[in-house]
């Protein structure tokens, strides 16, 4: 499914800004706990989880899914679930300051202190900061915001396996390959 029909689903039952922002939920809760289970997402995610079609919770299982296997993966294919290169620069600028909400948010809601191991809590607080983003982009700014959007989703998707590891360091540690 795509990112417009999801984003369709989310903005219907109003859980959140877009799909971005829930799958920034998705990613904390799984950097926090590799066995968290879809519905306990979707609860978290939609204070009416109960009251979504069944095909959409299909739709929004195999996003969970997949996300948890591409964080698994030793290969390092995990990407945020961003809208496509063809949109606007500004819409996809948008998206990724809801996903970095949605993951702060994900953090925050199992652990409230500011004891974070290693460099966590210096990445949060850029996260913090790339909520700021600027989405008014000017056309001449284009090109330079692009360049700019490539590198904070290659930053993000860095630090969410660096957070990962964080967390767990027993756990990647011990993976036998």
């Amino acid at each position: 499914m795509s990112y417009s029909d999801l984003n369709s689903i989310i903005l219907q039952k109003d859980a959140a800004d877009s799909v971005a922002e829930v799958h920034g939920i998705a990613v904390a809760m799984l950097c926090m706990n590799k066995n968290t289970e879809v519905s306990d997402w979707i609860n978290e995610a939609f204070s009416e989880g109960p009251s979504l079609l069944e095909e959409d919770k299909v739709e929004l299982n195999n996003l969970f899914e997949q996300t948890r296997e591409l964080m698994t993966s030793d290969e390092f294919v995990f990407d945020l679930y961003l809208p496509d290169e063809d949109e606007a620069v500004s819409i996809r600028c948008t998206a990724l300051i809801q996903w970095c909400q949605g993951f702060l948010f994900g953090m925050g809601r199992v652990q409230t202190n500011s004891e974070w191991p290693g460099e966590v809590d210096e990445v949060l607080k850029d996260m913090i900061e790339f909520t700021k983003l600027d989405t008014d982009i000017a056309e001449d700014e284009a090109e330079e915001a692009e360049n700019d959007l490539v590198e904070i989703q290659e930053y993000l998707r860095a630090a969410v396996m660096l957070i990962r590891s964080e967390l767990h360091p027993a756990v990647e540690n011990n993976t036998v390959h």
